[in-house]
């Protein structure tokens, strides 16, 4: 899904860059010396018509060639300093706009760290990574660049039209006459312009989007022989972008053809002008060539007020797009008295009361994907949340950790409600396992290790050990070998080993696993739920299961349908009293005759089965 466009008629671009100026404040010393520095290395540049006055009217006309090469040596001189000024801007802003750049990319980064999880659903990846790559490298350039030559250009063309009107007034007017014109046509490319780039930057991100998928899907997209309908697809998109850049250059074209033609047009007037003075005598040589000189030296101030204004365009973009970011709020930890003691207490474990939850981004009035949860997992114990798939099992289990908000009713954890804790310790007091598990471009330590932050090597070769992960030992570098990215390098049951290593590692109060074991052999499977039963003991524990052996862990199971806890109870219990659960752990064989005889204890032998064994899961209290 992407993200809301902005429509760039809706703001201005100074306001816009304006909000830079938290990042810019530290280092504005080095940024306004180096804009004084250009102002002199530029306005050095305006006493060299000067110079050439007095060579022509003095040296040239009095025929004295000493004077001339005098006149020649200060050239050379004025040349040299304004170029060591200019390099000394450049050494000046360097360092500190890198560090500007670096701070805004810290800043974006540790702000998606914080972002809900909401937010992340909403926003394709592409577009965060536009934002936090080529968006401030612009600005960076802005800063480096435009920023410092829009005072630059401007104090230029100010101190050079007061010595044009100085030398000659009336030629000086004639210089102004295309002011008016350049204010419009610049005026209307800005607007039309801010449209262009701000479209050309969502384009990118939307093609970032497109090569991430395909690198992050090459196994898909190779399975299924789909190469050429994702070429397709990022040809489109390039294409797109392709005609907007070409648009852009279009305007570029038609500002700076423009901004060209009508002060050449004003210079060969006063020139023409000009030359008609001096053959009347009411003008000298020198001081035509003066007033020449110093125009011509006005022509890249000029001119390049199209590019600076484009850059300004862009970097105002990237601004915004920067800040539609960086503005989201944060996840909020609310500030709620801590639940009172006494007779008041609350029950311990795992306690949801009237939880209700619809997605932020659901339409008004939809069904909420939870409803009137009521539900008590006493401390110690194990719970099996069953149901068939969309019954909302997964997002049930994302509340707990705060993943997601209820947006109604509470959780609590021992008595206390998870609202009132910092996010820190409630995600320290629970640890959870994903379905889909993800791993890390980083060591198979590492990767486990982000369950526990202070675990060492005994802690990990437990969690190693209860995850029957000991395929790690066979790895070129053990637990020091790198798995690259999202661990494909690894098979899926490997993958979700680690994961479910990583999230005992720590030995939590809370665990949450999202059917932990899917991915994994039978024999395997049996070897992890032995290991895992003892982790289980000591922990309160929520486990989505889609298999008996799952299921089995479990000392009782709630059976979730259609976003309401329907039955809670043992296995056996369920199994006699829900037609729903017998068919579900029936794999769809016992519905007919369960619906047909309304008696879901006899069944398939699967079912048997697990009757056999429940009697030992039965009579463990916890």
């Amino acid at each position: 899904m992407r993200q809301e466009r902005v429509d760039p008629k809706d703001r201005s671009a100074v306001r816009s860059l304006l909000r830079l100026w938290p990042y810019v404040r530290p280092v504005r010393g080095r940024l306004l010396g180096a804009a004084l520095v250009a102002v002199v290395a530029s306005c050095l540049g305006l006493v060299i018509p000067l110079v050439l006055k007095w060579i022509v009217d003095g040296p040239v006309a009095g025929r004295d060639p000493d004077g001339v090469w005098l006149g020649a040596l200060s050239l050379l001189l004025l040349g040299l300093v304004e170029a060591v000024l200019f390099g000394v801007r450049r050494w000046l802003v360097a360092r500190p706009l890198a560090g500007v750049e670096a701070t805004m990319r810290a800043d974006l980064y540790r702000h998606l760290q914080r972002l809900p999880v909401a937010f992340h659903d909403r926003w394709p990846s592409g577009q965060l990574l536009s934002r936090g790559t080529a968006d401030l490298a612009l600005l960076r350039m802005f800063l480096a660049f435009p920023l410092t030559f829009l005072l630059v250009n401007a104090t230029t063309i100010l101190v050079g039209f007061v010595v044009l009107m100085f030398q000659e007034w009336t030629l000086g007017l004639v210089l102004l006459a295309p002011v008016v014109p350049l204010v419009i046509v610049c005026s209307v490319f800005e607007a039309k312009y801010a449209r262009v780039a701000r479209r050309a930057q969502d384009q990118v991100g939307d093609l970032t989007t497109v090569v991430e998928e395909s690198v992050l899907g090459i196994r898909i997209i190779k399975g299924f022989g789909r190469h050429r309908s994702q070429a397709d697809a990022f040809r489109v998109l390039a294409q797109g972008l392709r005609a907007t850049e070409l648009g852009k250059a279009r305007l570029l074209a038609w500002i700076w053809t423009l901004i060209t033609t009508l002060p050449e047009l004003a210079i060969g007037a006063a020139l023409v002008l000009g030359t008609i003075q001096v053959a009347d005598g009411g003008l000298s040589a020198g001081t035509l060539v003066a007033f020449l000189s110093t125009a011509l030296a006005l022509r890249w101030p000029v001119e390049s007020i199209g590019f600076l204004l484009a850059m300004s365009q862009e970097a105002a973009t990237a601004t915004e797009r920067f800040f539609e970011v960086m503005d989201v709020a944060e996840e909020a930890d609310a500030a709620l008295p801590a639940p009172s003691g006494g007779a008041d207490r609350k029950p311990g474990g795992i306690v949801f009361e009237g939880v209700e939850f619809r997605y932020p981004d659901a339409e008004e009035g939809s069904p909420p994907v939870l409803a009137g949860i009521d539900l008590h997992i006493r401390p110690g114990e194990t719970m099996a949340l069953v149901g068939a798939t969309g019954s909302g099992k997964t997002t049930l289990t994302a509340l707990v950790p705060r993943l997601y908000d209820a947006t109604a009713g509470r959780i609590t954890l021992d008595g206390e409600d998870i609202t009132a804790m910092p996010r820190t310790r409630l995600r320290e007091l629970v640890a959870v396992a994903f379905e889909e598990p993800t791993l890390f471009s980083a060591t198979v330590g590492e990767n486990v290790l982000m369950g526990a932050a202070d675990g060492g090597e005994e802690e990990l070769r437990r969690a190693l050990g209860v995850a029957q992960a000991g395929f790690v030992d066979e790895l070129p570098h053990g637990v020091h070998t790198e798995v690259g990215e999202q661990g494909l390098s690894l098979s899926g049951g490997q993958r979700q080993r680690l994961a479910l290593a990583r999230a005992v590692v720590g030995r939590p109060r809370f665990l949450v696993l999202d059917d932990p074991l899917s991915a994994l052999d039978v024999h395997t499977e049996a070897l992890v739920e032995a290991a895992l039963r003892r982790v289980l003991a000591e922990t309160t524990a929520v486990v989505v299961a889609h298999r008996p052996s799952t299921v089995m862990l479990a000392d009782r199971v709630a059976l979730l349908s259609e976003g309401r806890i329907a039955a809670v109870g043992t296995h056996q219990e369920l199994l006699r009293t829900s037609a729903e659960y017998a068919w579900l752990m029936s794999g769809g064989e016992h519905a007919a005759g369960a619906r047909d005889t309304g008696e879901a204890g006899s069944g398939p032998v699967e079912d048997e089965d697990m009757g056999a064994k429940a009697p030992a899961e039965e009579g463990s209290t916890r």
